[in-house]
């Protein structure tokens, strides 16, 4: 039977410590004792862990061995800010299928009042990434930015296969992109952005900034996708070709 996993806060070479929600989950619901045996994911990676002490509402492990586990996918999902509970099931998802990291974004065509009411649901988003990180018994969590104004997100430096989603593409696909650079990578997989559109779509402005910054528009098909499903879509097809 699988251990349960618990990320934690603190951590040395040889023990960790959670506290917080997660601890107190730990002591009040699953009556924590010493010597009770969990996975521990720290410092990147997965330990098996021993209790070795409650002390308030901390928990202390020993950590007696490294486990195996899967790194992240070189994976940063730029999402337009959407409804929230919607884009929150995309955040789950998308950390379920190995996003490194999600930036979310304010597009012209996002919701007024979503826009103005993202910066304080930042650490909820983070959370949400938290605990599907233990569903999927990740070794990490992936970052969760502030959110940013589109214009800041898509001009951050650094060497990384850009690619946006846009509605008008239809020649080429994310697969095909993707299989492309994956190609022309050779041993090191190349670290990708995917920028996710909100309701209604890239405005033309916003898709010259794109065109102006490097960004590839591509397509995942004939078909109308809502975002989280558009988000999904474009994570699955990355880990497929990825993993």
């Amino acid at each position: 039977m699988a251990r349960r996993r618990w990320i934690a806060d603190t951590w040395d070479e040889a023990t960790a410590s959670i506290s917080g929600d997660q601890a107190a989950h730990l002591i009040r619901v699953l009556r924590a004792q010493a010597g009770m045996e969990f996975d521990i994911v720290a410092g990147g990676q997965v330990w098996h862990g021993v209790i070795a002490g409650i002390t308030g509402d901390a928990v202390r492990f020993n950590l007696v061995a490294e486990v195996e586990a899967d790194p992240a996918l070189p994976v940063t999902l730029l999402l337009s800010v959407f409804k929230f509970d919607r884009m929150e099931w995309a955040i789950e998802k998308a950390t379920e299928l190995g996003a490194e990291r999600i930036v979310p974004v304010i597009a012209r065509r996002s919701e007024k009042h979503l826009a103005q009411a993202a910066a304080s649901r930042a650490e909820r988003w983070r959370r949400v990434a938290m605990e599907a990180s233990k569903q999927a018994r990740r070794s990490d969590v992936p970052r969760v930015d502030d959110p940013l104004p589109l214009r800041t997100a898509i001009r951050e430096e650094g060497e990384y296969v850009r690619l946006v989603l846009a509605e008008q593409e239809r020649s080429t696909t994310l697969r095909s992109a993707l299989a492309e650079a994956l190609a022309a990578a050779g041993d090191d997989a190349p670290t990708i952005r995917i920028a996710v559109g909100p309701e209604g779509g890239w405005t033309g402005e916003e898709e010259a900034m794109f065109d102006a910054e490097s960004w590839k528009a591509v397509s995942l098909g004939p078909r109308i996708l809502r975002v989280e499903t558009a988000a999904i879509t474009a994570m699955a097809v990355a880990a497929a070709l990825l993993e």
